[in-house]
């Protein structure tokens, strides 16, 4: 079934307090989604994020990150005041977020409430409509919730260090060291499970209501987790580590036309040996829980389950590596005997050797297709409109390119007279040009468009939200108040209607 959606970060949200969240702003949001015909709200990770706030390097790969943590909702439950949160510095810049702002302040905050919150819950007074009780939730989620927890409250004990900079005890998780942090801590270990529950009773809220009118929520799953993460550091046999819990190798991509030294990610790399004698148990459960949060699911660097690059660790580049098997289809086989039929869209993108098209094509998860890659080889390339199939996404551009407006300033005389001429283009007019981008991904046969906020924004090189391989400035920008306005909407649906992908038509009048 043919349909659309937009690509916007939860962070990219426009919100009282710095950052993107589970706020008013995210539910107008879906009003306005509902009103353009979109048929899907793609989004980012949602897991904690660590130094360089990439959402694809995470705390967890479960939990929840406290910066979406509605402020507004806890002072309608009484767990902090207006007056306490005018004290707090958010940042004052609305169209970016200032993270160092945003971590400061936004934990203060979630302190205040935890501590109001500790005091209701012992006289059974915090009882939120809907929602399973805090106890319920911890024994709910006891698979991941008491390592992440332990995982935060330890780490923050130590100033933030990486695990691998704990004593003996902790690092190799021997027992009695565990129990004494345990003890410890055990106030800060119940903070972050709360932080957690309030999480996931806002998400599970706006998920539900994007539901019932007709949107779906497109999640992302990073293949890799963090080294420093409760995931790396609870479950060692799951990774590629010495009897120290070192890395002997780590993820990357070798060099390229782009990078000369290749990229080196650092990641741990899966023991895949291991998770094949489990029957994939690890995976089941991640996999699981990511259906928990999103109806569909992304699965990040699709190319590395065929075969990844391994680069040796310590090297400060990603020149030296090698290319070894990945899990292969046995995954997939696997995760559709334990969880069925389950609405995955596969990342394939990059250099795609027979092998990777061969195992995408035999899970039958469409593959993406992205605009922006398009114009650089001639007519056969597999990213022009004419040479989609129907089992694929469309995307100008993902959060890792340029808007298209940006994307198609920086084009050379001879590709941008290749792509006006392919596209049709006839006006000089640079916010017509972006929808005439947008319109080509609409036309193509792929059964689902998806279109980065920005571009129905027409917005420039100022709205990216990553460049790959570079530290600072990325992830941070966001929607002002009033920019997805009716008109916009109006639009938007029109074109959705034009060619098959509105999601009600019904209701156009």
């Amino acid at each position: 079934m043919r349909s659309c959606g937009v690509l916007l970060p939860v962070s990219s949200l426009p919100s009282e307090y710095g950052i993107g969240c589970f706020s008013k702003e995210a539910y107008e949001f879906v009003d306005k989604l509902f009103e353009a015909g979109q048929g899907y709200w793609q989004i980012l990770p949602l897991g904690p994020t660590s130094y360089g706030d990439s959402p694809y390097q995470s705390f967890s790969t479960y939990a929840g990150n406290p910066y979406f943590v509605d402020l507004v909702e806890l002072k309608n439950l009484g767990l902090i005041k207006e007056a306490e949160l005018k004290k707090l510095n958010f940042g004052k810049n609305a169209h970016y977020v200032d993270y160092a702002k945003v971590y400061n302040s936004r934990f203060k905050a979630l302190k205040i409430a935890f501590e109001n919150a500790k005091k209701l819950l012992k006289a059974g007074k915090l009882k939120i409509e809907g929602a399973e009780s805090f106890e319920a939730f911890k024994k709910a989620n006891s698979l991941w919730l008491p390592d992440y927890s332990l995982f935060m409250a330890i780490k923050d004990s130590l100033g933030g260090i990486a695990w691998n900079e704990w004593e003996e005890g902790l690092r190799l998780r021997g027992a009695a060291t565990l129990k004494k942090y345990k003890d410890k801590l055990a106030d800060e270990v119940e903070f972050y499970a709360f932080i957690q529950w309030m999480f996931d009773i806002q998400w599970k809220k706006l998920k539900k209501y994007a539901n019932e009118r007709g949107i779906k929520i497109i999640g992302d799953v990073p293949i890799y987790v963090a080294f420093d993460s409760a995931d790396a550091w609870a479950s060692p046999e799951l990774f590629q580590f010495d009897e120290n819990f070192i890395p002997t190798a780590v993820a990357g991509c070798p060099p390229d036309a782009f990078s000369a030294t290749g990229q080196l990610w650092g990641n741990p790399l899966y023991d895949w040996d291991y998770h094949k004698k489990t029957g994939y148990e690890w995976w089941m459960k991640r996999m699981a829980r990511a259906f928990d949060l999103y109806d569909t699911v992304r699965i990040d660097h699709f190319r590395g389950f065929d075969t990844y690059y391994s680069i040796p660790y310590g090297r400060k580049d990603a020149v030296v590596g090698k290319w070894k098997k990945g899990a292969g289809f046995a995954l997939f086989a696997r995760m559709k005997e334990v969880l069925g039929e389950m609405d995955v869209i596969a990342e394939d993108l990059g250099y795609l050797t027979p092998s990777v098209i061969k195992l995408v094509k035999r899970t039958g998860y469409p593959g993406m297709k992205v605009i922006h890659f398009a114009f650089y080889g001639g007519a056969e390339t597999t990213y022009l409109p004419h040479n989609h199939v129907a089992n694929s996404v469309v995307y100008t551009g993902t959060h890792d390119n340029d808007t298209t407006l940006g994307w198609y300033r920086s084009l050379t005389k001879k590709v941008r007279d290749y792509t006006r001429e392919y596209l049709n283009i006839r006006t000089e007019d640079e916010k017509e040009i972006v929808w005439d981008v947008i319109r080509s991904a609409y036309m193509s046969v792929g059964n689902l468009a998806i279109i980065p906020m920005q571009d129905f924004l027409c917005l420039g090189s100022e709205a990216r939200i990553n460049t790959p391989s570079t530290l600072g400035g990325n992830w941070e920008w966001r929607m002002g108040k009033k920019d997805f306005t009716a008109k916009l909407a109006k639009r938007m649906k029109k074109l959705a209607i034009t060619y098959g992908r509105a999601a009600d038509e019904t209701k156009v009048k």
